[in-house]
């Protein structure tokens, strides 16, 4: 795809969600850095449930790296993967507390090192946390959207995220992503697509007219 076409569909997109940001609820770069761990195999709605009240006993690495394992994984059961979430989650927040005085950390490659912490997951926490763009969080919405735009022919996370980092400048990473999951949780629905009703219909390859 070019990058006049790439940008005409961001325009559009920006257009109609002036306001799209992460749905994970949170007060603090700690509680997000949890929040979209415990979103892996989980929708943010239920991630939501959970944290509003985990979030009133932990607030800040400290807590977390406090946190008795078979506690907290009661705590966070009904989120899936509850073992692997919790000791990633508790892990994270001892090195946190350990190597970098209690703050999450504010650089790709340091995130990366924490327990259960991938690009998307460091990408999500380092725009909405501190505005930082270093890439583009690619999760099951940004890889959908992104093939039926055109916008890359990859199946892969990292390689789609290496292609749309190719089509827009970095000031646009971090949003982008936030308006491609609106878009395909109100109207570029997985199964059933909202053609019809898409403000990208005519530009989108795959629009079923």
């Amino acid at each position: 795809m070019n990058k006049n076409t790439a940008k005409k569909i961001y325009d559009i997109l920006n257009r109609e969600y002036p306001d799209a940001t992460v749905a994970l609820e949170h007060k603090n770069a700690m509680q997000l850095l949890v929040a979209t761990i415990l979103s892996a195999q989980c929708t943010d709605k239920r991630v939501n449930i959970v944290t509003k009240d985990l979030f009133k006993k932990y607030k800040q690495a400290g807590d977390f790296a406090k946190a008795k394992l078979l506690d907290f994984e009661q705590e966070i059961r009904s989120t899936g993967f509850y073992k692997n979430k919790a000791r990633n989650i508790i892990a994270s927040a001892k090195t946190i507390v350990g190597e970098f005085e209690g703050k999450v950390p504010e650089t790709m490659k340091e995130l990366i090192t924490l327990p259960g912490v991938a690009r998307k997951t460091a990408n999500i926490v380092l725009f909405h946390a501190f505005s930082k763009n270093e890439g583009i969080a690619v999760d099951t919405h940004v890889k959908r959207l992104s093939g039926r735009l055109g916008l890359t022919e990859n199946d892969d996370p990292a390689k789609i995220e290496i292609d749309l980092m190719g089509l827009y400048g970095e000031e646009k990473w971090g949003s982008l992503s936030d308006l491609l999951i609106t878009h395909g949780r109100t109207v570029c629905d997985a199964r059933r697509p909202r053609c019809e009703g898409c403000s990208l219909k005519r530009i989108c390859p795959e629009a079923i007219t």
